[in-house]
């Protein structure tokens, strides 16, 4: 077995990786990170090598060199074709060369080719990157150093003399780390799942401190470090000064602004829910969702899941929210043309549709709807919750993540898989750039509850309303380069870049000022800023705001079509000038020192990378796997005629078409050969309960309503205190019912309760004690009225 990662021979075997070294520059909420790796070619003869490593998607390398004995070869970054072009004849006519480029298929995935290895030659690779901290729960700023990044082997030699790929419990090089931090903020602490050597503060006020990792740490796991800072939610703006050899008047040259925005939500706004929101809810209709959840008995059909689940979602949603349902498949569609406002007439007819929805749509093509809905404009006040529910793979993967991220700032996107054969990369990657959270069903778990946490997350209130506004002395103007944010929601942060251009004359200072609503309640900040820093504290800034630059014109050139060679041109120019890796750019560096040339043939620099039985790896090894081998077909039989029947249970590895030989303009309708039986009332009693509440909360005292809980229609009438209205009486009887009968479901039916409190309290009926005493009596409960909350 051989490794699938890290740096590998023609013949995929791994070249033995001596040492690893990486230090880490923090500034505020962005680092870069400096690896250096040391490999040792064992083979008898010269090698071409390929290294395929994964970064953050919002990961910019922005500087590669190679040591080989005593040469340091810095790399020069151009245009991506041209690169290619460089790196070939330099291999072909002999001489040492190295290629470092972003993969086509995905901006997380890097290929470092390594051209002409000389027998029993070290090389030395260095690779530069910045990104920007990710924030976690508790506000601490997250960095990881993935294991993957280095391929696990045992020095033992095999018959050819090369290393032998074994477990990770014996890692037979050395892995050292620092860390420098520097902070306009107070550092509190610095925490890691692996030991470290104390915190040592390099000035009085604590915003200057260095760490390592401890001597004869094994690289056996991620390096997790978080970085805790003491004020985090007080807005922070540094500026970074341009760099001397830049042009004036260039991104480089002039100083660069960040803004950090991460608003702190008080304790009664967490609790509380908010009335306001746009949901949209987008459900997968391929053929595969006729499948069963899960191989148990009695084990529902994922349609049938999906059916209950949004019966939930829309009998929870607040009254006067805008929603929206689109099923897709080869094709999709939507309930309405647009989101519609909450009401009793809408949810019903929602609930109409939903009943007869059917997987009956064909393959699963996610980017189309996902471009409708981004097209409409969303609605003032009405922040956009994107709930997307899917059981299958998309071959366009990186398009899609690509897409919802560039809508981040307008909506908030909530993912989940369904099955085993969910895409991970797909459904993480949605949450993650949509900043939502994600969810898995599998085995016997239950949509239901997982979707009702996600809910709450999306019913909570949003930061919206955000201005910008400058105040900067006459000559000096400020260019906004990070697209606007209209909201945040809680645990959100926003970094933004601006660029200074020109010059003043007198003042040095200047200020902005960030103002946003919470809950109806204005929030003003002011920060000062300095317009010509006097420390040099390096480029990672300025390289963010690159990055930040250069991701938006890919996805504007994604979006124009044909005619991109103008953005295409803009892009390779900035990436050039900035020195930060682009789709279009890539690191050549060429050996011209060495007087050695190699001879003979080489094979292909293009390594067909493979992937590895799972056991072998850790989860983020195994993503890494998948990321470098070679794109399937997602069914190895032909799709010209009708579609194969596939038992829904069996073990291929794709139940329908991808699309994947597809454009975007023409689906293949797949057809299916399942039963179309007509949808039957649901059988569990809460859900049976559930449909019947109406939009504004209450229930009616009906037949209905008492077959839920065992009794007839005239026990519920002749038991109804006289002077409490039928309405009230069923809608105390159900939450009663709720907190007797169901008690252990309560994360499903929290909102349909809290909405049938509140319409109770609107109601100010007379006798309420009295109607919860006699409810109790009659349906064998102990609740409260104030476990009721009305």
């Amino acid at each position: 077995m051989v490794n699938c990662c890290g740096l590998v021979s023609e013949k995929n075997v791994p070249v033995p990786l001596k040492s690893i070294s990486v230090e880490l520059q923090v500034r505020d909420h962005g680092v870069s990170v400096s690896s250096s790796l040391q490999y040792v070619n064992e083979e008898d003869g010269a090698l071409e090598a390929v290294f395929v490593f994964p970064l953050p998607a919002d990961a910019a390398v922005c500087h590669f060199s190679a040591r080989i004995e005593e040469q340091e070869i810095v790399a020069e970054l151009r245009d991506k074709q041209s690169a290619r072009d460089q790196y070939d004849d330099a291999v072909s006519s002999g001489q040492q060369a190295f290629l470092l480029e972003e993969s086509d298929e995905s901006s997380d995935v890097f290929k470092l080719s390594v051209g002409c290895l000389s027998p029993g030659q070290s090389a030395v690779i260095n690779i530069v990157y910045v990104m920007e901290l990710s924030v976690q729960a508790d506000h601490a700023l997250r960095f990881c150093l993935p294991a993957v990044l280095n391929p696990r082997y045992t020095p033992t030699a095999s018959a050819a003399g090369v290393p032998e790929v074994s477990s990770a419990s014996v890692i037979p090089y050395t892995l050292s780390l620092s860390v420098d931090v520097r902070s306009s903020d107070r550092i509190s602490r610095l925490e890691s799942n692996c030991p470290l050597d104390p915190l040592v503060f390099l000035d009085a006020l604590h915003t200057h401190a260095t760490v390592s990792l401890s001597a004869g740490h094994r690289f056996d796991k991620d390096v997790e470090l978080l970085l805790y800072y003491e004020n985090t939610h007080q807005p922070r703006a540094v500026v970074e000064a341009g760099a001397a050899t830049a042009q004036p008047g260039s991104l480089m040259g002039d100083p660069v602004l960040m803004i950090s925005l991460y608003p702190e939500f008080p304790a009664d706004v967490m609790s509380s829910l908010t009335s306001q929101g746009e949901f949209v809810f987008v459900v997968d209709r391929s053929g595969s969702m006729d499948c069963s959840m899960h191989n148990g008995k009695d084990a529902p059909m994922r349609i049938e899941s999906a059916r209950d689940t949004l019966l939930l979602l829309l009998k929870s949603l607040p009254m006067g929210c805008y929603f929206n349902i689109y099923g897709f498949g080869s094709h999709f569609e939507s309930f309405f043309p647009q989101s519609v406002v909450y009401s009793e007439d809408t949810m019903e007819e929602a609930l109409k549709r939903v009943k007869n929805m059917k997987a009956d749509m064909g393959g699963t093509e996610i980017l189309q709807p996902l471009k409708h809905i981004y097209s409409q404009s969303c609605y003032p006040d009405h922040p956009r919750q994107l709930f997307m529910f899917t059981d299958g793979e998309v071959w366009n993967t990186k398009e899609v993540l690509d897409l919802v991220k560039s809508h981040v700032h307008s909506h908030r996107c909530f993912s989940f898989g369904i099955g085993e054969g969910a895409s991970t990369a797909l459904i993480t990657g949605m949450a993650r750039e949509g900043s939502g959270h994600a969810q898995f069903i599998t085995g016997t778990d239950r949509m239901q509850p997982k979707v009702m946490q996600s809910l709450r997350f999306a019913l909570q209130p949003a930061v919206d309303n955000i201005s910008v506004d400058w105040t900067v002395p006459e000559g000096v103007t400020v260019d906004m380069l990070s697209p606007p944010v209209s909201a945040l929601f809680q645990g959100q942060r926003a970094l933004l870049y601006a660029q200074l251009k020109g010059q003043s004359s007198g003042k040095t200072e200047g200020a902005v000022t960030v103002k946003y609503r919470l809950k109806d309640q204005p929030v003003t900040n002011q920060l000062q800023f300095t317009l010509k820093p006097t420390e040099d504290t390096g480029r990672t800034i300025h390289q963010l705001a690159a990055r930040c630059v250069l991701r938006g014109l890919e996805l504007e050139e994604r979006a124009a079509g044909a005619d991109t060679q103008a953005l295409r041109s803009r892009i390779v120019e900035l990436s050039v000038q900035a020195g930060v890796s682009s789709v279009h750019t890539a690191f050549i560096a060429v050996n011209t020192h060495s007087k050695q040339t190699i001879t003979g043939p080489l094979l292909q620099r293009r390594v067909p990378v493979q992937q590895m039985a799972a056991p072998m790896f850790s989860a983020p090894m195994r993503r890494m796997c998948a990321l470098a081998a070679p794109r399937m077909a997602p069914c190895a039989m032909p799709m010209l005629g009708a579609a194969p029947k596939v038992p829904c249970n069996s073990k291929t590895p794709m139940m329908e078409s991808d699309s994947a030989m597809m454009s975007d303009d023409v689906m293949m309708d797949v057809s299916y050969s399942a039963p179309d039986p007509e949808p039957l009332p649901p059988a569990d009693p809460l859900l049976q309960l559930v449909s019947l509440q109406k939009a504004s909360g209450h229930w009616e005292l009906k037949a209905a309503l008492a077959d839920v809980f065992g009794k007839t229609e005239d026990e519920l009438a002749n038991r109804r205190p006289a002077q409490v209205d039928g309405s009230v009486w069923a809608t105390v009887l159900a939450l009663i019912w709720l907190h007797t009968c169901r008690s252990e479901d309560q994360v499903e039916w929290q909102f349909v309760a809290m909405k049938a409190a509140a319409w109770i309290r609107s109601q100010k009926p007379d006798g309420l004690s009295q109607c919860v005493c006699d409810g109790n009596l009659l349906l064998g409960g102990h609740v409260t009225e104030d476990a009721l909350e009305i």
